[in-house]
């Protein structure tokens, strides 16, 4: 049986920060639950925003040949996906961002590739911010027919260093739990599909 699996998308400059250690948590009870998880590093380079200049229409690739592209690249092999950024003045990191415009950009013109498959947002504070961060976040996934994954809590842990972030007992509790319903969504729907129930077309 072909196991389930989760891109994990760390939106901070920081490899090891606050996200890394959100993400970690995720993982650590996915794979609990079966279900199988690899991180993707935005990583701490400029990411150029999307210029609308249609490119990537039919090719599905963007012309600046950087990290959106090596995602894209790597998207069909997983059934859901989880977006962690920073807050950065109560919104997502810049980088995370112009990231998911030209990500979003290139499926939409390319196939709807995202569509049927869920997606949670997750996010780290110093102190607030993260519940504007988090509806910036799943605008995109609104827009795409994309199950929103969520949990007990807002997706969002407190702290300003991943040793502050892993104090952070309730936080934990709500990623693990989102992870849980991440798992229970992707079995269901796996469930579904073999018999016979497919995502709905889109017109």
């Amino acid at each position: 049986m072909e196991t389930l699996k989760v891109l994990l998308v760390n939106g901070s400059p920081h490899k090891d920060g606050c996200v890394s250690t959100a993400l970690s948590e995720i993982a650590d009870t996915l794979k609990s639950e079966g279900i199988d998880s690899t991180t993707f590093w935005v990583g701490n380079q400029p990411v150029a925003g999307c210029i609308g200049c249609g490119a990537c229409v039919g090719k599905r690739s963007c012309f600046r040949n950087d990290k959106v592209n090596e995602f894209v690249k790597m998207m069909d092999n997983y059934d859901g996906f989880v977006f962690g950024t920073p807050v950065h003045y109560a919104a997502a990191s810049g980088a995370m961002t112009s990231f998911l415009d030209r990500v979003f950009f290139i499926d939409e013109f390319n196939g709807d590739h995202f569509a049927g498959k869920p997606a949670a947002a997750i996010a780290t504070c110093r102190r607030s911010g993260a519940t504007s961060a988090l509806a910036e976040l799943n605008s995109f996934f609104a827009m795409k027919s994309m199950p929103v994954v969520n949990s007990s809590y807002w997706n969002l842990l407190v702290g300003s260093t991943p040793e502050q972030v892993s104090q952070d007992e309730e936080g934990l509790r709500t990623m693990r739990n989102l992870a849980r319903n991440m798992a229970w969504l992707l079995k269901s729907i796996d469930a579904g599909r073999k018999q016979g129930i497919q995502s709905p077309p889109l017109e």
